[in-house]
């Protein structure tokens, strides 16, 4: 440095003495105050009167920065002592501007520690995701032989969305190949960048079921069951889950295509119907994913037909809530239709209920599906259990497993439940084409549930008695009262053999019930099987009268005198399946048998005497079965431990070695969905006996109804959805006990107590987060650098220095953070008790709206979490969102640190003018564009905003420029080493981490948009096009590219600077995970109040405004005196 300050003293010595004419010297002078100096490049010549005078004010304070640099070449000589001291001078300003700045790279070891720590932690989170508590996957893939029909008719004269939308016919080839329609309409409905192909497995089973069972079962044609006319929609792959104009169209095109649909039955020439049946006035609909969504929407659209839909089953729909929040129409939409889904069922009357006759059935893929959290396929919060019904599909007889989001459109396993279901359904004789609301209730229960429910429907009681029973007065097949019936081998005997068990009378205590579990199925008729369970009463019935009243006659008496006839009700209709469980078995889903299994109460036996278990093989099997009436104050315990004595402790419990054949844990604290637990079963000791069966767990919810099944249970790990974050409150009541039960099926023979223990999985409940709080890093961000920045600018406004991100950061770490966190948790800890206070007074369905005081969004605010226990989470997220920060600033760092390598190949390329030795060979450091050009350009943005492109497409613009003018700002800071080009470097950088941090709210949109580009759909969006949500951040973006520091604002500004940037943290983490969009008009907002400040560094005009967009630092540029 020195060196060089002594060469320019040679040089102008040298340049004076040949050329010393006052009128060659051209004195520029530069203005110095208390709030900034600055010395140019080419000022007058320097004395020591004017280094002493700026000095002066650098002594006392180092509070105020420019950019100064390196002195320009004296016009007349220095005595040498003067010149010394001036050097010594200048380099004591220097060495004092140089030890202020810091690099963007440096990070305090607080910072880095919190980071590293966050990032640990993060990827702990990450890997118990994908280790911990995994269901195993049991779908077997379904294959066709495909054709579609597209209807081309179907076009603009229909629907206004011809051009994009098309509606298609399945046919199997080799099974029905004509396209004319003949059967029940069905249609299918794909969701989020779906295809209408995702029908193929559901419909090719509908057909192969109808031509293979249906159509030779008279019994079922003559109920009503016929072939169906599967439809389905081709939506060019919308992105339905990001844009609620796009859910509204697709909901609107929908009932054009079921109007469409049921004209064809009323047309000769394209349909081949039984003249003699009714046409069809409804359809049934078939949603997956957001598709469920749509076909609810449906039936709040101005062109819906009155009941044309009554029947809509879904499949992994998250009816609940909106998956993302990014856009404002998608979340008023899904508002909307809530509010008219639970408006409708809070009516007093079925007449004044537009959605009275309408089922819906919501089945959910489980912890396996990580598309869409299947907590938000209840519907808990809109239908009444009447109407529909929440299952998942681990549930379902004979999947007993989880299926991810695509799976279930082919997995075997769910694809013929459905099937089947919706055959049942039917009644091809009423113009609906289906059974009455309560008949289809009665059958998707039958085929969805597992039968064991509280609520489950028993077919015994409403059967009339078809077997007759004889049976010899001196038999001995008659099991004393209260005894367990035992049958290790079956087929001992050469002819069927009845073993009966007396049913206790009603009102004898212990609340009495009967279960009973074989390895054999149980089937109905003559030739049903090997082994029958028969509900009887005694018949004084005269003997040749049996064959005439009966279907079926048991002869066991050998025709001797004195037998006892019974009438008997075969229980095959109620069995149960349970999956098999042996010392081999390792999956519920295992290609084996299953268990059949009986359970009754004793109400519903109040019309019989006895129990025959009639064994009918003819042959000695391996079979067995047991049956027993046990107390339900033996079979039922109840867990009352609190929720936090759970997490800290865990649980143990006995099975006592005379235990029922059943024993159920209901454990009321144990409903949240943010805990998994690991349970540990001692082992089975059954001595001399060998064990007919290992032992079977099933761990279930009342609501949604979840059924997980474990078979040779010695470890299982327990986790469940039930009270879930965000989840609105049910439309009724949950009473507590309504929490996880666990039900175990064990070897009553074996006389050995068996332990069980039950503990809480860290790791896994950890893991659980990821699905339940993966949104949180679209809003939690935004509250670290709202932080972040405010912490900046009050720091710029107070010292003049704008710290780096990283600077700021680490002092938010020692003192704003930890206060706001802090308060955020005791708000959450507020809310959390407010909620489980308020529950309490929910009213049951069918109340009138009126009266009803249910808060739907109470669960919106904050993390969501209804549970005091989870207070943790706010601190935890906000550190974890802090080194999510830290990442973005670095990766920012990196990306800008790379761009700028052109810049600097550029500056070094010669530019073939003569070399001047006395100017750097560099380019400027911002383009000189004149204001009238960079107004052009923001006006023909704006205008193309207000009418063809989304302003999220202009925000992409602006991000991308802001990235220019960051690669500028960093190389020119980087080549003059001074405060006043790091200030803007710092300020320019921040900014676009604000921006970014916005950017994956805009992105969704976008892609939509881009999206319908690709399709030829070019109507704008409505909502997206306002040129206030893109104005200040066009005009933000345009000022900083002119390289134009912020002037350093008033005490009166900063605290308005102060509270937009805390208001924005603040919202952030109340409000912007369930209101995501606001997060960019408030940043916008923010913008405005930034090109504000701007331009309160210049005259209120226009021609301030071309200064402000010229970056004219001579007029208006200093920094302002502080008050």
């Amino acid at each position: 440095m020195r060196r060089k300050l002594s060469s320019s003293a040679d040089e102008d010595n040298e340049g004076n003495t040949a050329n010393h004419s006052p009128s060659n010297h051209d004195e520029k002078k530069k203005t110095f105050s208390t709030a900034k100096y600055d010395f140019k490049r080419y000022s007058d010549s320097l004395d020591r009167r004017k280094v002493e005078k700026a000095l002066a004010p650098a002594q006392l304070t180092a509070d105020t920065w420019t950019s100064p640099t390196k002195p320009p070449p004296s016009t007349k000589r220095s005595e040498p002592l003067a010149a010394a001291q001036t050097e010594d001078k200048m380099l004591d300003v220097r060495a004092r501007q140089s030890s202020r700045i810091r690099s963007p790279w440096s990070c305090s070891l607080l910072t880095l520690t919190a980071t590293v720590s966050a990032l640990l932690f993060m990827l702990y989170i990450l890997h118990s995701f994908v280790t911990r508590q995994l269901d195993c996957k049991g779908c077997d893939m379904y294959y066709t032989r495909s054709m579609f029909y597209n209807f081309a008719d179907f076009d603009t004269e229909h629907t206004r969305f011809a051009s994009k939308y098309s509606l298609h016919l399945y046919r199997e080839i080799g099974f029905d190949e004509d396209p004319k329609v003949k059967g029940v309409p069905v249609l299918f409905i794909p969701g989020n960048a779906g295809s209408y192909r995702q029908a193929r497995s559901l419909a090719s089973e509908t057909v192969q079921y109808y031509y293979n069972n249906v159509q030779q079962n008279k019994e079922a044609l003559s109920a009503g069951a016929t072939s169906i006319d599967f439809f389905s929609v081709d939506f060019n792959e919308d992105f339905t889950a990001f844009h609620g104009q796009t859910l509204l169209d697709q909901a609107e095109y929908l009932n054009d295509a079921v109007a469409y649909i049921l004209s064809l039955y009323h047309d000769p020439r394209r349909s081949q119907r039984d003249p003699a049946l009714p046409d069809p006035s409804s359809v049934i609909l078939i949603g997956h994913s957001m598709g469920g969504v749509a076909a609810r929407t449906m039936l709040t659209m101005p062109n819906y037909q009155s009941n044309s839909v009554n029947t809509i089953i879904t499949i992994s729909a998250p009816h609940a809530r909106s998956p993302v929040s990014v856009d404002s129409d998608l979340v008023r939409t899904y508002q909307r239709i809530n509010d008219y889904w639970r408006e409708a069922y809070s009516q007093k009357w079925a007449s004044d209920n537009h959605l009275w006759h309408v089922t819906l059935i919501s089945i959910a893929g489980g912890s396996l599906d990580t598309t869409v959290p299947s907590d938000y396929a209840s519907l808990a919060s809109l239908v009444p259990s009447t109407h529909g019904f929440t299952v998942f599909t681990s549930s379902i007889p004979g999947m007993w497993s989880g299926a991810d989001h695509i799976q279930t459109t082919w997995c075997v396993q769910l694809v013929r439940p459905i099937a089947r279901s919706i055959f049942e359904a039917l009644d091809v004789h009423r113009p609906s084409q289906t059974k009455t609301r309560a008949e289809r209730m009665r059958v998707f229960k039958r085929w969805y549930l597992t039968g064991i429910e509280d609520t489950a429907e028993k077919t015994l009681p409403h059967k009339e008695p078809t077997t007759l029973l004889t049976l010899e007065d001196q038999s001995n097949s008659i099991n004393p009262a209260g005894k367990r019936l035992v049958l290790r081998t079956l087929g001992r005997n050469d002819k069927p053999k009845a073993h009966v068990l007396p049913i206790p009378l009603q009102g004898t205590p212990g609340q009495k019930k009967f279960t009973f579990l074989s390895n054999l199925p149980l089937e109905e008729g003559a030739d049903g099987g090997h082994l029958d369970v028969l509900f009887c009463s005694v018949l004084p019935l005269q003997p040749g009268h049996s064959a005439a009243l009966f279907s079926m006659n048991i002869d066991l008496s050998d025709g001797r005198a004195g037998s006892t006839r019974l009438a008997c009700r075969n229980a095959a209709s109620d069995r149960i399946a349970l999956p098999a469980s042996y010392s081999t078995s390792i999956h519920p889903f295992d290609k084996t048998s299953p268990f059949s299994y009986l359970q009754y109460e004793l109400e519903d036996l109040g019309e019989h005497q006895f129990v025959a278990v009639v064994d009918k093989a003819s042959e000695s099997t391996h079979a067995w079965a047991i049956a027993e009436f046990s107390d339900a104050s033996e079979s039922l315990v109840s867990v009352n431990t609190g929720l936090q004595r759970l997490v800290a402790f865990g649980s143990r419990f006995r099975l006592p070695a005379d235990r029922p054949l059943t024993t159920s844990f209901e454990i009321p604290a144990l409903h949240t969905s943010l805990l998994a637990f690991k349970l540990r079963m001692g082992n089975q000791v059954c001595g001399d006996n060998a064990e007919l069966f290992t032992p079977i767990l099933r761990q279930y919810l009342s609501e949604p109804h979840e059924s997980r099944y474990f078979v040779n249970v010695k470890e299982a790990n327990i986790s469940l959805h039930g009270i879930a974050p965000f989840m609105p409150p049910p439309l009724r009541y949950q009473a507590a006990s309504n929490g996880l039960s666990l039900q175990f099926w064990t070897d009553p023979t074996c006389g050995s107590s068996i332990d069980v223990s039950l503990r809480v999985d860290i790791g896994g409940s950890i893991g659980k987060l990821v699905m339940r709080y993966r949104t949180v890093f679209a809003a939690f961000p935004l509250l670290i650098v709202a932080l972040v920045l405010r912490k900046q600018f009050k720091l710029y406004d107070h010292s003049g220095v704008f710290v780096t991100f990283m600077e700021s950061m680490d002092f938010c770490f020692r003192t704003s953070m930890p206060l706001l966190f802090l308060a955020l948790t005791v708000l959450g800890i507020s809310l959390a008790a407010s909620s489980t206070a308020t529950s309490t007074v929910w009213p049951s369905w069918g109340t009138n709206a009126t009266e009803s005081a249910i808060d739907y969004t109470k669960n919106d605010l904050l993390l969501g979490s209804q549970d005091p226990i989870f207070w943790f989470l706010v601190p935890m997220f906000g550190l974890l969102s802090a080194s999510f920060c830290v990442i973005i600033n670095y990766a920012a760092l990196g990306v800008i640190s790379f761009l700028q390598i052109p810049f600097r190949l550029l500056a070094l390329r010669p530019t073939g003018r003569r070399h001047d030795p006395t100017k750097k060979n560099s380019m400027p450091a911002f383009a000189t564009t004149s204001p009238k050009r960079r107004i052009i350009t923001a006006s023909v943005l704006l205008l193309l905003v207000s009418t063809v492109i989304p302003y999220q497409f202009a925000y992409l613009v602006a991000c991308i420029v802001q990235i220019a003018t960051c690669v500028q700002a960093f190389r020119h800071a980087q080549d003059n080493r001074s405060a006043a080009n790091h200030n803007f470097y710092n300020y320019a950088h921040s900014i676009l981490i604000l921006m970014l941090c916005v950017l994956p709210i805009n992105i969704p949109v976008l892609v939509v948009w881009i999206h319908n580009l690709a399709v030829h759909w070019l109507t704008p969006f409505s909502s997206h096009h306002n040129v206030l949500s893109i104005m200040p951040f066009i005009l933000l973006v345009e000022t900083l590219t002119s390289g134009k520091m912020i002037p350093r604002a008033s005490a009166r500004l900063t605290y308005i600077t102060n509270i937009l940037f805390f208001s924005l943290a603040v919202y952030a983490a109340v409000y912007g995970i369930t209101y995501a969009y606001l997060l960019h008009h408030i940043v916008n907002g923010v913008a405005a109040w930034l090109v504000a400040l701007h331009f309160s560094g210049s005259d209120l005009s226009l021609a301030g405004l071309t200064r402000i967009l010229d970056g004219d630092h001579n007029n208006g540029g200093d920094v302002k005196k502080r008050p």
